[in-house]
């Protein structure tokens, strides 16, 4: 794994979609990200993680301080992420009345918890943990909708689980979308593009970005035939 950026006390890499962050359960799910960084950088420390489906941005601490000190940005929000995802329909049409901020973002709130009977998927529930995302429109197909999000809490599958909740599931999405939309690209179409915070030991600004070509329209993932 080579990363986009690297100093003393942090790494940052751009994960593939299908790659676990950490490895799972059994002996077929020990390869991941966390462990090719680690066979390289052996002082390199899980501090974040992403679906295995979703692709983009992630931090790694370089030692136990490095890991303390990031964790505690995660922990005091401190840390900035923005992504990018195609969802099924217009959410500006069936979302029209939700107010907007000036820089043009709709806010989604819904408590989220584990649906234990049907694990791993999450759902929105009344006794779940608090969840804020926000999310914008960039292109607005047929079809589908490429959008931005930013999620003000870290809840698991939180996007997805917000999203879906409007009735805009995620294209490829395994977990959330029904089988017509899931079937209509092969692989989920969410990416962490970018991701900021103050450096853990200088405090200077840092801000990394990994751009995806995608569209609203089919094929979505621009230079992909249909």
């Amino acid at each position: 794994m080579n990363p986009i950026y690297e100093d003393e006390h942090l790494l940052v890499f751009e994960k593939p979609s299908g790659l676990l962050s950490v490895p799972g359960r059994g002996p077929e799910k020990q390869d991941c990200l966390s462990k090719r960084v680690q066979d390289i950088y052996t002082d390199a420390l899980v501090v974040h993680r992403l679906d295995q489906d979703t692709s983009g941005l992630i931090v790694m601490a370089r030692g136990i301080e490095a890991q303390r000190r990031i964790s505690r940005l995660f922990e005091t929000r401190q840390v900035s992420k923005r992504y990018m995802a195609v969802v099924a329909g217009n959410p500006l049409i069936t979302q029209a009345h939700v107010p907007t901020n000036e820089e043009g973002w709709r806010a989604i709130e819904g408590n989220i918890m584990l649906d234990w009977e049907r694990r791993p998927i999450h759902i929105i529930h009344p006794d779940g943990k608090p969840s804020l995302s926000l999310w914008r429109m960039v292109q607005a197909g047929d079809t589908a909708s490429l959008i931005e999000l930013e999620p003000f809490t870290g809840r698991t599958h939180q996007l997805r689980v917000h999203m879906q909740s409007l009735g805009h599931p995620m294209l490829g999405d395994s977990l959330y979308a029904p089988p017509d939309i899931l079937a209509l690209t092969p692989r989920l179409m969410l990416h962490a593009q970018d991701i900021g915070f103050p450096h853990p030991f200088t405090e200077e600004p840092l801000l990394f970005t990994a751009p995806v070509a995608w569209s609203a329209a089919n094929p979505y993932v621009l230079g992909l035939s249909a």
